[in-house]
């Protein structure tokens, strides 16, 4: 014999299911913290200062029509 289903838990618990995963999502993507956010960016200010270091002076293609 078949399970009885009720249609509107059912519907209501894969809303819920669908929540949850969205809100995983938002944690994964939005939960860093201001350390770890600042980290990252002094890490990346300081290569493209490294880079910028390494540029050859007046090896500008851009600036030398």
């Amino acid at each position: 014999m078949a399970e009885i289903v009720n249609l509107r838990r059912a519907r209501k618990q894969r809303v819920r299911q669908d929540a949850e995963k969205q809100a995983q999502q938002n944690r994964i993507a939005f939960g860093r913290t201001k350390a770890e956010r600042s980290l990252t960016q002094a890490e990346q200010s300081k290569a493209e200062r490294a880079l910028e270091g390494h540029r050859l002076p007046g090896a500008d293609d851009e600036s030398n029509p």
